[in-house]
């Protein structure tokens, strides 16, 4: 336990902590910013004399229950959580995984790209938003129930979804979308990502082979790929990631190289074909 680190952590915290996101309200009388020692111990559900000599750095060693509701009370995002838990002598509890619903900062950028295919995937490969255009470019990801909601499982499970790519380029894809799911596995084996595999195990012995092979890193994965659309034909596109620490959610931006055929083929998708003036 860093006595000094931990309440430094918490004044800053707090201090950055408005009575208004706590459903306080400001009052007339209150001079300074944040939140005072009183209101945050009473959120937190522990005395206010106890939650002032951890700021003041003479508090004794906090049990993993008080950290837990310090960090709620002070609405900490995950990685913050942990770094709490860090400085009260703790190891964090397993950040579990989620894939409910889109983050609030992932949804404000898709929001903002009107004129560009792009999709949120969870940690488990369910599509949980899609721009417009992605929709044009992959159909819509987010319509499928149950086990189909995951990408990994349709493509192990369902031939259509393979269409999306050429045959050549298959077996690369499906190594690419079981390394994916391996990750998501490793950080949580009796969750969400558990329940994928054992279903996919059961039902492909094409995944239960591709699974036994391990493979965590598949090197051609960030390079240009090659998509197959029902009008526009093959366009070739990179698929640009943006990942979201805190959640595992995952953006992906398709471009193409300017000027190329694919980003006319992307222009034609989207705003229709140039008529000439």
């Amino acid at each position: 336990m860093d006595r000094a680190l931990l309440a430094d952590f918490l004044r800053a915290r707090r201090e950055a902590l408005q009575p208004e996101d706590v459903g306080l309200p400001r009052g007339s009388r209150r001079r300074t910013g944040g939140l005072r020692r009183e209101e945050l111990a009473v959120l937190a559900g522990m005395s206010a004399d106890y939650y002032s000599r951890l700021e003041q750095k003479r508090g004794p060693m906090p049990s993993e229950q008080m950290l837990g509701a310090l960090a709620r009370a002070l609405r900490l995002r995950p990685s913050e959580r942990e770094h709490l838990f860090a400085l009260g002598g703790h190891a964090a509890p397993r950040r579990a995984l989620r894939d409910e619903q889109v983050s609030p900062a992932m949804r404000r950028i898709v929001e903002r790209l009107t004129d560009t295919p792009a999709v949120v995937f969870s940690p488990f490969g369910e599509a949980l938003m899609q721009t417009r255009s992605g929709v044009a470019l992959l159909g819509d990801y987010t319509r499928f129930g149950g086990m189909s909601r995951y990408l990994v499982y349709r493509w192990f499970t369902d031939p259509s979804q393979r269409a999306l790519y050429p045959p050549d380029d298959h077996d690369l894809r499906g190594r690419v979308f079981t390394a994916e799911i391996r990750a998501a596995y490793t950080a949580d084996p009796a969750g969400r990502a558990g329940e994928i595999v054992e279903a996919l195990l059961a039902v492909s012995p094409e995944f239960a082979e591709v699974w036994r092979m391990h493979e965590v890193d598949i090197t051609h994965h960030h390079d240009l790929k090659r998509y197959l659309h029902p009008e526009l034909g093959e366009l070739e596109l990179y698929a640009r990631r943006l990942v979201d620490p805190d959640e595992g959610q995952e953006l992906l931006v398709f471009l193409a190289d300017p000027g190329s055929p694919s980003e006319e083929k992307l222009h034609r998708l989207i705003h229709g074909p140039v008529v000439p003036g």
